[in-house]
């Protein structure tokens, strides 16, 4: 990058999280580890207390003095430990408003914990008005660009008429894509998918969602946002290519099933959608939980743990049952599904249940055990021992990507492509 585009990339480059620093994020620990951690501890040993001392209760005709004293001492312990946390929370809070402590969307590390906790919470973080709450964006070198003509332009100099869109998954940020290529060689490949991609000459876009958010909602986002992309690129986009990660193919396929007025809309331009490891008929690990909260909310012991499980997001909610069954795809795009086993049989019981750690190889390939396949003539890649993540950059699967990108170079008509 020469240092002429730097400095013009750089009036460009901007940050929803500009104004969140470190200090905020170990506030926000220091609140959940006094509304869950202390909260938790505290529910649960009072539900045992009480359990033990209903005994003597029972015997004695009433409330007895052990009780008492037990209740008494207990409740200011813990009132003390919370106390002196919302002091600490409050007081980091107001350290990283006056500018102490560095941005913690400054580094790779700081990054990654922000997409891990908002995948998480990132719904309730945002209705709190918390500083790492964020919105979608397109990321160059870390940060969201302005979707404008001026911003696109000078954050994709080499821009060419052909794009390919990256979309990660759960608590993910754009920089996963960088991962080490597998298998791992002695000299392991490390261009990400994009680097390649360009060699072809395809110009790759990452975008970072908050994979907090529910998916609907996401997906109106992500089809505002391809849009804005599209009107602002340099060049005329002859050709649109989308490729999603686990949710990230849920939010793509939600954004291309939102619809616009528009006499030219960008999903026109879409000939391509590939899907890596996506969940199209839910992930069995979030059904999991949702029956754990049910078993632990029968005890007064074990409902608090309940509680900590119930924090999670709606957009790991969302992960379930995957989209609506009426969600249509698009009529001029081929669909490409990517499927990982940790097994070398994907007709195996481990394929069938646990998949590639989190989702199970037919949700992957969209086959309902009942009724018709979910993508008709979809080309497919079966992808033996390997795991969730090794699918977001691996040669094989870069080999089948390159192939299905260059297999046509017009985009197909609506008379000739599949109906999905």
């Amino acid at each position: 990058m020469s240092v002429d585009h730097a400095d013009k990339l750089s009036e460009h480059l901007c940050t929803v999280t500009a104004n969140a620093s470190v200090l905020d994020a170990a506030a926000l620990a220091a609140d959940y580890a006094e509304d869950l951690i202390v909260g938790t501890v505290r529910d649960v040993h009072g539900a045992v207390a009480g359990r033990v001392h209903g005994v003597g209760d029972f015997i004695g005709g009433g409330t007895t003095l052990p009780h008492r004293m037990h209740d008494g001492i207990s409740k200011a312990v813990f009132t003390g430990i919370s106390a002196g946390l919302k002091a600490s929370a409050k007081g980091m809070r107001a350290a990283g408003r006056a500018g102490i402590a560095p941005g913690i969307d400054d580094t790779p590390r700081g990054r990654f914990v922000v997409a891990a906790v908002n995948g998480l919470i990132g719904d309730r973080l945002r209705d709190e008005g918390s500083n790492l709450a964020f919105d979608m964006g397109v990321r160059v070198a870390g940060r969201d660009i302005s979707l404008d003509r001026d911003g696109v332009a000078a954050a994709f100099p080499k821009a060419t008429d052909k794009v390919v869109v990256f979309v990660h998954g759960l608590s993910e940020n754009e920089a996963y894509w960088n991962r080490t290529a597998r298998p791992k060689r002695e000299v392991p490949q490390r261009r990400s998918y994009g680097d390649r991609l360009e060699d072809e000459g395809w110009t790759p876009v990452y975008v970072r969602v908050n994979t907090g958010f529910p998916i609907a909602e996401n997906g109106v986002a992500m089809a505002a946002l391809l849009d804005r992309l599209v009107r602002s690129w340099p060049l005329d986009v002859r050709r649109l290519a989308l490729v999603g990660h686990s949710m990230g193919g849920l939010i793509l396929r939600a954004a291309c099933a939102v619809t616009t007025d528009s006499e030219d809309p960008w999903t026109d331009l879409v000939t391509d959608v590939v899907c890596l490891g996506t969940p199209h008929l839910g992930a069995p690990l979030e059904r999991v939980v949702d029956k754990g909260v049910r078993v632990l909310g029968a005890l007064p012991e074990s409902a608090p743990f309940g509680r900590i499980l119930e924090y999670r997001s709606t957009g790991i909610l969302d992960l379930r049952h995957g989209l609506a069954s009426d969600v249509q795809n698009l009529p001029n795009a081929r669909y490409r599904l990517v499927g990982a086993t940790l097994t070398r049989s994907r007709r195996s019981v481990t394929s069938a249940t646990i998949g590639d750690y989190l989702v199970p190889y037919a949700s992957a390939m969209g086959r309902p055990r009942r009724g018709e396949a979910m993508f008709p003539g979809a080309e497919t890649l079966h992808v033996p021992s390997a795991d969730h993540f090794d699918l977001l950059n691996h040669d094989d699967i870069y080999a089948a990507i390159r192939g299905w990108l260059l297999d046509r170079t017009d985009p197909p008509t609506k008379e000739e492509s599949p109906t999905g």
